[in-house]
């Protein structure tokens, strides 16, 4: 059976965003700290780009060239500290909570493009803004008081942080112009792979093949074959469809946090949840609050 473009796209962007709620699954039961999990995730992704650029011939001639080689590698560079920042807010936070903070992305975006590109904030969105920040504060209000409250606030505060690399990370990419994405995700792995060598720990490596097996499925699937899904639905769907799709990624991550390791959140969690998520749906799909007049009919004589 033959699929339409936009077929093939929706089911490319689904399974991108459904490997995507897994990743702090994998991340978690690796059993390796944030730098050996990033560095062989780095490793065995960029394996799989390399063999799949050079197939598709997408190195030959070599596209990165002056001022791009180097706005490649701070794009890299924020990917990878995006990196460091997300995983390690799974083991402060929950996966959960944390993936529907790191999930305001799109507003600090917004914000990088008004500061650095003087870009203008249409009035219209102002309101998903303040909506998605009212949904943080009620997934943060935690009893401070507490020490387990303190983590949780340390595990938000690396989600917003991720956040915000990740956003940096996007602003220099849409620099790179019409430079493949798969090359791009290359080099970012490659990267990866320079700057977390000097930290990973290589005496303590995992000690079964399962733990191996999570870092090999985080490489190749969660980072290779991943990307090439998503940046593939990208070509054919409009951002309509991508937003609404992109709820699967948050909504994978909770139910997967919830059956594997029985986290739950409070009411108001739950509540800031639905809101930020809402937000930044309302956000990428342009919705507009408006206020229409109502006129004044004649009254009958």
């Amino acid at each position: 059976m033959h699929l339409t473009n936009k077929a093939s796209g929706i089911l490319e962007m689904s399974a991108a965003m459904l490997l995507s709620g897994f990743i702090g699954f994998l991340v978690i039961e690796s059993e390796q700290s944030v730098w050996n999990v990033i560095f062989f995730r780095c490793l065995f992704g960029a394996m799989g780009l390399l063999i799949y650029c050079y197939w598709r011939g997408f190195l030959t001639p070599w596209p990165l060239r002056g001022k791009a080689v180097l706005i490649a590698l701070l794009a890299a560079l924020a990917l990878v500290l995006n990196w460091v920042l997300l995983f390690s807010a799974y083991r402060y936070a929950s996966i959960s909570l944390s993936t529907v903070v790191y999930n305001t992305q799109p507003f600090f975006l917004l914000l990088a493009s008004s500061l650095v590109l003087g870009e203008k904030i249409a009035l219209g969105k102002l309101p998903w803004f303040f909506s998605a920040f009212f949904g943080l504060l009620l997934i943060i209000g935690i009893n401070l008081e507490d020490f387990s409250g303190e983590q949780q606030l340390l595990g938000f505060a690396m989600a917003l942080g991720a956040a915000i690399l990740y956003a940096l990370n996007t602003l220099l990419t849409k620099r790179l112009g019409k430079i493949r994405p798969e090359v791009i995700s290359l080099v970012n792995t490659l990267v990866g792979i320079a700057v977390l060598m000097p930290l990973a720990n290589f005496n303590a490596l995992p000690s079964s093949a399962l733990n191996w097996s999570y870092l090999l499925i985080l490489g190749l699937v969660h980072t290779c074959i991943m990307y090439i899904l998503m940046y593939s639905a990208y070509q054919k769907l409009p951002i309509t469809l991508i937003a609404i799709l992109a709820f699967l990624y948050p909504a994978v991550a909770i139910v997967v946090d919830f059956f594997v390791y029985q986290e739950s959140f409070s009411l108001y969690q739950g509540l800031g949840i639905v809101i930020i998520l809402l937000s930044v749906t309302g956000l990428n799909l342009g919705w507009k609050l408006n206020i229409t007049k109502v006129k004044k009919s004649p009254s009958a004589s």
